[in-house]
């Protein structure tokens, strides 16, 4: 875990208010995992000044690349970023993807912003493994699908794709991967992820989340992030420490 300063390089809206930041990192390029985040402190000066969870959204070489919607004044003062202005960065925190399993097939399945792990994770496995991606939003304005291969789509009103909730487009297409060994990686709304491991248990699929949950210091002094866990009614893990990547079949989502 490391504490840098490091500079904007490039910052763009990539679709409506859905923003790439590009940061030039290369210690945390050179140690980060898909899956881990990073704790960001967006101004020494301006409120607010507790650091902030970002997924690791790319890595390209030397560089780093953060995925973010305006939500608040933190968010708001990120994209405001200057060429060359920098970034204070804790980081790489928390647990990744699992990639050691027995699987020939990868199949993301993602809600909105969820899809922000995922082209570090693509860009990882394509060489040796098949890749799907669900992507679904309410509407075609929410689903993203920034550097995913394969990618099937859907929204909750039928304005693009499938015309119901990515869990149902995903569960729609189970019968085609049949013959294949097949783990799912998901990152969305927490009802998304309570649907897709309903239907991964059902079906006795391999799924691994990315979980959320607003955190403070990200590395497990805080206590202020919990999550159930299910072999223990009142054990709980915490989402920074012991995620936010988690098998489906060991937390209470």
């Amino acid at each position: 875990m490391l504490i840098v300063n490091s500079p904007v390089k490039e910052i763009k809206e990539i679709q409506k208010d859905i923003f790439l930041q590009k940061i030039y990192s290369p210690v945390i390029a050179k140690q980060i995992k898909p899956g881990q985040f990073l704790n960001i402190r967006v101004s020494e000066t301006v409120s607010p000044l507790l650091r902030r969870p970002f997924s690791i959204c790319d890595v390209d070489g030397d560089y780093i690349f953060l995925m973010f919607n305006i939500f608040g004044e933190g968010t708001k003062i990120l994209s405001h970023k200057h060429i060359d202005d920098t970034v204070d960065i804790l980081g790489p925190l928390g647990n990744g993807f699992n990639l050691t399993n027995d699987f020939d097939t990868a199949i993301i399945v993602a809600g909105g912003l969820g899809s922000a792990p995922f082209p570090f994770l693509t860009r990882l496995l394509k060489d040796k493994f098949d890749i799907y991606s669900f992507v679904g939003g309410r509407s075609k304005n929410d689903v993203i699908t920034y550097n995913l291969l394969n990618v099937q789509t859907a929204t909750d009103d039928g304005s693009l794709g499938f015309n119901g909730n990515v869990v149902q487009l995903f569960e729609k297409n189970l019968p085609s991967f049949k013959s294949k060994k097949i783990k799912v990686f998901g990152c969305g709304p927490n009802a998304m992820l309570r649907a897709l491991k309903e239907v991964c248990i059902a079906h006795n699929i391999n799924c691994e989340v990315s979980t959320e949950c607003a955190m403070a210091c990200g590395f497990g002094i805080c206590q202020g992030c919990p999550i159930e866990a299910t072999e223990q009614s009142d054990k709980y893990l915490l989402v920074c420490k012991d995620g936010p990547v988690f098998n489906v079949k060991d937390v209470i989502i």
